[in-house]
């Protein structure tokens, strides 16, 4: 596992223990980097109309193609870094 890997998995560990709640964007922000670092490019298709949760999840990760899981991934670090100093 590389460095960045690691790093990536702590930050997903550390934010779940964090003791706020971050508001909804920031949210969508740490869902869709997340996604994009682990699985890349978005390959799924959209949600029902009214899954309104998924929906802006879906348009969240869209917002990412093409950005390489490695820059998705320390963009997340550096987003996780910040919410917890």
């Amino acid at each position: 596992m590389t460095d960045l890997r690691h790093e990536f998995e702590q930050a997903a560990e550390d934010i779940q223990r964090m003791g706020n709640r971050p508001d909804n964007d920031t949210l969508l922000k740490l869902y869709a980097l997340y996604k994009q670092g682990s699985e890349g490019d978005l390959k799924r298709t959209p949600p029902g109309f009214f899954d309104f949760v998924g929906t802006a999840k879906h348009e969240a990760w869209a917002q990412l193609n093409g950005v390489a899981e490695e820059e998705a991934m320390r963009r997340y670090i550096a987003l996780v870094q910040q919410l917890l100093a």
